[in-house]
C-alpha cells in the first residue's frame, strides 16, 4: 500500500513539474517573441522591415514584453522613424564589439545588427521604461575615408519629444558610421530622467555620441568607448581626413546640461573636438576617464554658485588638435560654482592617426568675470607651451593648488 502511494506522489510531482515547464515555455514563447515571428527579416527591404518592427512593438507595449532581435549571418535593412513604446525591450545577442563583427566571407557585420537605410530622422525614439541591449547600428552608406562624403545622419537613438520620459536603458550597443549616436536633449517642457547609458562603443562623425539636456535625477552615463577603429574589421580605421573633420565640427563626445548630479564613470574618447561639456546647469562628479587627442578635455561652466559644482577625478587627457595651438586646453573654466580636480594628469604628444600640435597651450584656461573657485590636488600638468600651467583671465577666479608638478617636473603650488 505505501508502494502505491510512493508510485502515485510520483507520477503527481511528474505531471505537475510537466505543467510548471510547459507554462514557463508558453510565458517565454508569449512575452518575448523573436522579430522575425513578426515578419522582420533580413531578406525583407528596409520598408517592410519598419512597418513589422513597428507592428512587434506595438504588440509588446501591452505587455511589458521583450523582443529578440534574432542573430543572422545578414543584417536587418530597416527604414528609420521607429518608436519604442513605453514598457518594450529590445534585445540582441551582444555585448559591445569594439573592433566590428564581421562576416566570413563578406565585408557586413554579423549577429543582431539593423542596417539604416535612410537619413530622414532618427532610427528609434523611446518612451519610458524601455530597454535597448546587445544591439549593433550600422549605416553601410557612410564614408569612413572621404569627409566630403560625410552623410549627416539624425540620431541613432533619440528620447521622445513630445512627453516626460522616466526610465530608459541602453547597453552593450555599438555603432558603426553613425553621425550622432544617442540624443537625450529634451526640454524644460518635457524633462527625462533616470537615463542610465553603459558600455556603449562608436565613433560619432559629428563629433557628439551622447548628449543629455533637461535630464533630472541622476542621469548615469558608464564604460563608454569612442574610437575611430571602431570599424577596423569592417574596413579599416577612418582615415585622417575624417578624424580632422570631426575635429573642425568643434563638438564634444559627451555633453551635459540642466542635470542634477550626473555620474560620469569610466568615459573615453579620442579624435574629437572636445571630450566633455559641463553646462552651466549641472553638477555632479566624473572618474575614471581618459579624453585623447582633443583640443578641450573638460569644458566646465555654471550659472550660479550653490550647487554648479564638480568633482572631477582618476583621469588622463591628451589635448593636442584643433584650428590653432592656442585653442588647445586639457581644461576650460568659465562661469560660477567650484571644481575639484584631483589626481588627473594631462600631457601631449604627437599622433599620426590625426593633425596635431604635439602640445597644449597650458593646462588649465580660466575665463568670465564672476567667483569661479578651482582646487587642484595630485595633478601632473606637462607639454603645454605656455610659461604656467594656468591661464587666468578671470579676476575673480579663486585657485588653490597643492601638490601638483609643473612641466619642469617640479612642485607647483
Amino acid at each position: 500500500m505505501k508502494s502505491m502511494y510512493k508510485s502515485f506522489l510520483i507520477v503527481i510531482i511528474f505531471i505537475n513539474t510537466i505543467t510548471l515547464n510547459l507554462s514557463a515555455q508558453d510565458v517565454t514563447q508569449t512575452y518575448s517573441r523573436s522579430i522575425k515571428s513578426f515578419g522582420v527579416l533580413p531578406e525583407n527591404n528596409a520598408a517592410l522591415n519598419k512597418l513589422n518592427l513597428q507592428k512587434a512593438i506595438d504588440w509588446a507595449a501591452n505587455y511589458g514584453a521583450a523582443l529578440f532581435v534574432e542573430p543572422t549571418d545578414k543584417p536587418y535593412e530597416i527604414e528609420t522613424g521607429i518608436i519604442l513604446k513605453k514598457n518594450v525591450s529590445l534585445v540582441g545577442v551582444h555585448g559591445p564589439v569594439p573592433r566590428g563583427t564581421k562576416h566570413p566571407k563578406f565585408n557586413r557585420p554579423v549577429g543582431s545588427v539593423f542596417s539604416i537605410r535612410d537619413t530622414l530622422s532618427a532610427f528609434i525614439t523611446v518612451e519610458s521604461s524601455t530597454q535597448i541591449k546587445g544591439i549593433q547600428f550600422w549605416y553601410p552608406e557612410q564614408s569612413i575615408k572621404d569627409p566630403s562624403k560625410i552623410i549627416a545622419y539624425p540620431a541613432t537613438i533619440q528620447v521622445t519629444k513630445t512627453n516626460f520620459t522616466e526610465g530608459v536603458t541602453l547597453t552593450n550597443l555599438t555603432f558603426y558610421g553613425e553621425y550622432l549616436a544617442m540624443d537625450f536633449k529634451a526640454s524644460a517642457k518635457f524633462p527625462c530622467e533616470l537615463i542610465l547609458i553603459e558600455h556603449c562603443h562608436g565613433y560619432p562623425l559629428s563629433g557628439e555620441f551622447i548628449r543629455i539636456d533637461y535630464c533630472y535625477d541622476v542621469p548615469r552615463v558608464l564604460h563608454c568607448h569612442v574610437n575611430p577603429a571602431i570599424q577596423r574589421q569592417l574596413g579599416g580605421q577612418n582615415s585622417i581626413q575624417i578624424v580632422d573633420a570631426v575635429v573642425a565640427n568643434k563638438k564634444f563626445t559627451y555633453s551635459i546640461n540642466h542635470t542634477d548630479n550626473a555620474q560620469l564613470i569610466d568615459l573615453f574618447t579620442f579624435g574629437n573636438y572636445g571630450g566633455i561639456y559641463l553646462g552651466p546647469a549641472s553638477y555632479g562628479q566624473l572618474t575614471n576617464f581618459n579624453f585623447d587627442c582633443v583640443t578641450v578635455g573638460v569644458h566646465k561652466l555654471g550659472d550660479n554658485a550653490k550647487n554648479r559644482n564638480w568633482m572631477i577625478t582618476q583621469g588622463s587627457i591628451i589635448a593636442n588638435t584643433g584650428a590653432k595651438l592656442a585653442d588647445v586646453h586639457p581644461f576650460i573654466i568659465e562661469g560660477k560654482g567650484h571644481t575639484s580636480i584631483s589626481n588627473v594628469e594631462a600631457f601631449s604628444g604627437s599622433n599620426k592617426a590625426l593633425s596635431n600640435f604635439g602640445q597644449s597651450q597650458d593646462f588649465m584656461l580660466i575665463s568670465g568675470k564672476d567667483i569661479a573657485t578651482v582646487t587642484l590636488v595630485g595633478c601632473r600638468m606637462r607639454n603645454y607651451q605656455s610659461d604656467l600651467p594656468f591661464t587666468i583671465l578671470n579676476p575673480n577666479a579663486i585657485v588653490i593648488a597643492e601638490a601638483c608638478i609643473d612641466k619642469f617636473e617640479k612642485p607647483y603650488r
